[in-house]
């Protein structure tokens, strides 16, 4: 239970991060930010193990270098969203 509770924290700062650097926070709200911050996490884990960088989120690391996957895989994500709602990245 902790861990699902962590997971909800964690994907919400991730993603409000993202949506700050990408300039989608206002379109968004908190339950939008840790959709978009847990599935940035698995997006950010896959394309680190693609890359061979490991150490990824998915993994249950919390270590510095997860979480910078984990952001990257969100503005990745909310790249991708604003690509097909605007037309263009940002």
């Amino acid at each position: 239970m902790m861990g699902i509770i962590i997971w909800l924290i964690v994907g919400g700062i991730i993603g409000w991060i993202a949506s700050m650097i990408m300039k989608t926070d206002g379109q968004q709200g908190i339950f939008l930010n840790i959709i978009v911050g847990i599935i940035g996490a698995f997006l950010g884990g896959w394309i680190g193990g693609m890359l061979g960088l490991g150490g990824d989120i998915n993994d249950g690391d919390f270590s510095l270098s997860g979480l910078l996957l984990s952001l990257v895989g969100a503005i990745v994500l909310l790249a991708i969203v604003n690509l097909f709602r605007r037309g263009r990245v940002r």
